[in-house]
Parts: structure tokens; C-alpha cells; sequence
């Protein structure tokens, strides 16, 4: 029953925020030096993004490499779609594909308020 209720909540995470990081440790206080790779990349394409610590969360860190089929953290979620770890990332970033992605999707996400004052 456990490995449901993570999963739910896992796909919860992933549906509330478009910009999401499962990761070791927090940006600032990175506990692996891929989770500190990512989140520099994530710092550096200035995104707005919800990070989850799954040293913190055993059942997110047992259950989310069987769900999104990747058996490895880092991994950057936008839009509810994996989009990979710390490689992928720092090749996209490197080719300006990351950065491009990033801005699309918080455009999107904008409130109101934010697009009517720019």
C-alpha cells in the first residue's frame, strides 16, 4: 500500500510544479557533487524550481527510479516529463537547449500579475 501512496504523491509533486528537482541533499546544501552540478546549471538558467531531498524521502528515493524508469539522481522534471540527470543536463546547458526549455516553461507559468507588470 506504501508504494502506492508514494507514487501518488510523487506524480502530485511532478503535476504541482512545472520545474522540479529530485536531488541529494538542497541546492544550496548539496549532499553529491551530481545533485551540485545540476543545481548550479538550474541556478545559472535563473529557474524558479521545487526541489525534493531524497535522502530526506527513502520512499520517494526507492520508488521514483522504478516510475520514471532511471535509476539514477539528479533528475530534472518539467512539465511532468523527465527530462534526465546530471550528463543529459550538462550537455543541454552546454548547447543553450537547457536554458531555452527553462524560460519557455516558466513563461508559461507566469501569474498574471507577474505578465501584466512586464
Amino acid at each position: 500500500m506504501e508504494t502506492m501512496e508514494t507514487v501518488e504523491k510523487i506524480k502530485q509533486q511532478i503535476a504541482e510544479n512545472p520545474i522540479i528537482v529530485y536531488m541529494k541533499g538542497s541546492p544550496k546544501l548539496p549532499s553529491c557533487g551530481f545533485s551540485s552540478q545540476v543545481a548550479q546549471i538550474m541556478i545559472n538558467c535563473e529557474a524558479q524550481f521545487a526541489f525534493v531531498d531524497i535522502l530526506l524521502h527513502p520512499d520517494i528515493r526507492s520508488e521514483l527510479p522504478k516510475y520514471a524508469n532511471w535509476p539514477t539522481f539528479p533528475q530534472l522534471w518539467i512539465e511532468g516529463e523527465l527530462i534526465g540527470g546530471c550528463d543529459i543536463l550538462t550537455e543541454m546547458f552546454q548547447k543553450g537547449e537547457l536554458q531555452t526549455l527553462i524560460k519557455e516553461t516558466a513563461a508559461k507559468y507566469k501569474t498574471e500579475d507577474e505578465q501584466a507588470s512586464s
